[in-house]
């Protein structure tokens, strides 16, 4: 097998008694180095955040994430960008990815840092991914309407989709103002 990126960190598989068979865990890019390929020049410091109880309803109610944020994941560079790292459920297992917000509210860039289902990965092409770049915070993203469903990987889209509707809330009503 070929992968399409050069920085493919690791790949384990591991057979299970899961209802998807074989589990890989595949790790495309470390922090450090989607950093780079959204914000190159642009210095990041990690930021400790409580996000206030009718911020975190908020997320959960307009992306439909019902688990919580772990808050752990936040960088804001000197030049205000803010890079946000996110875990969902693809359809059996988590799948781990990065938002980047330039400072005036606009998504810079979604990557896929890390993809544990056996399919469905073709939310890492970037023209999948390249539908997020330029949404502004205050839109909405509507699955299947302004970030179309990908045939074969259709829960993990929808799921990357919400995260990134609930990342996006999370700096419209916290994050902006802080």
């Amino acid at each position: 097998m070929q992968w399409k990126s050069t920085s493919c960190i690791s790949v384990i598989c591991l057979a299970s008694l899961s209802p998807a068979g074989l589990v890989c865990a595949k790790q495309y890019l470390s922090i450090d180095e989607v950093k780079h390929v959204m914000f190159s020049g642009e210095v990041f410091k990690q930021v400790e955040i409580d996000i206030p109880i009718v911020v975190k309803d908020l997320m959960r109610k307009e992306s439909g994430v019902r688990y919580a944020y772990t808050q752990k994941h936040i960088w804001k560079s000197n030049q205000g960008s803010w890079l946000l790292v996110d875990e969902v459920v693809g359809k059996h297992e988590m799948i781990t990815y990065a938002v980047g917000i330039h400072a005036n509210g606009q998504i810079q860039g979604v990557e896929i840092l890390e993809y544990n289902e056996t399919y469905g990965e073709q939310i890492r092409e970037k023209k999948w991914l390249q539908q997020f770049k330029g949404r502004d915070a205050n839109q909405t993203l509507r699955f299947n309407e302004d970030i179309k469903n990908i045939t074969g990987a259709t829960l993990s889209s929808k799921h990357v989709t919400n995260g990134v509707q609930r990342l996006m809330v999370l700096y419209r009503e916290y994050l902006s103002k802080a």
